[in-house]
């Protein structure tokens, strides 16, 4: 059975910026798996990319705050009936050891990384097309002609920082997709309209769409509101237009 399409819609700018994290992570993670000269310029590209958005926010006590609350959260929870408390406890443990080690981090997260005279120079030439060609970055041709296992090791060392944080990201990201229980809703001629309950701190709207289903789940949405329109790709590439059709889908307002 094929799974549905999955789009994803932040209600704040914290996780906006936590879900850009997770797609630029895993994307790391896949070039760091390749051998090629390719594959270690997207590494690094992508851990420019990285680089750009821990300094231009104060990432780190972003993440800790919401490592507590997640932590208070599971606290209130461990008591309850019904619930499995081996395994909450669990969790518990992991989330402080994460938030343990991200606080005996010291300094801005891959501030050495951001120091690092090659990486500078990447970024100076990078918003150039083509501007990291061996006659622009003779140090980065010579680095990228290095043996495999030495590039290894500078790649791990570059990386290293971003472990633990990468980690929050992904369990407050998992905690927050799995909060809530998804609702299965219809959107009347390719459109669908609701309010947001104010008094609830809702933080992602998430819209499974079936893949046989040939349309793309365009959303838009503030603090009272949000809107759904599936829209029909058209075959020529011109403008795509909304369906005319019901369209079924699940909607999970996810709250944690």
């Amino acid at each position: 059975m094929n799974s549905p399409i999955v789009y994803e819609f932040p209600l704040n700018e914290r996780i906006r910026i936590l879900i850009r994290l997770e797609l630029l992570f895993k994307q790391l993670g896949h070039f760091l798996e390749g051998s090629t000269m390719a594959d270690r310029r997207a590494a690094i590209n992508t851990l420019l990319d990285i680089l750009t958005i821990f300094s231009r926010n104060d990432l780190k006590s972003e993440i800790l705050k919401e490592l507590e609350r997640h932590i208070k959260v599971l606290n209130q929870l461990a008591g309850s009936e019904g619930v499995n408390a081996e395994k909450v406890n669990e969790i518990l443990d992991e989330l402080n050891q994460t938030s343990h080690n991200l606080y005996a981090a010291s300094g801005k997260i891959g501030l050495k990384v951001m120091g690092n005279d090659l990486f500078q120079s990447i970024s100076q030439r990078s918003s150039i097309p083509g501007g990291t060609c061996s006659f622009d970055l003779p140090a980065f041709h010579y680095w990228l002609e290095q043996d495999e296992t030495v590039q290894q090791q500078a790649l791990e060392q570059w990386t290293k920082p971003f472990k633990d944080i990468r980690k929050a990201i992904d369990m407050i990201l998992g905690f927050i997709r799995q909060s809530s229980t998804p609702t299965e809703e219809e959107a009347e001629a390719g459109f669908y309209q609701s309010s947001l309950d104010k008094s609830l701190p809702l933080q992602l709207l998430r819209i499974s769409v079936d893949r046989s289903i040939p349309c793309f789940a365009e959303i838009s949405g503030g603090k009272h509101r949000f809107t759904i329109r599936f829209m029909r790709p058209a075959p020529d590439g011109s403008r795509p237009t909304q369906s005319q059709e019901n369209v079924p889908f699940m909607l999970t307002c996810c709250q944690f």
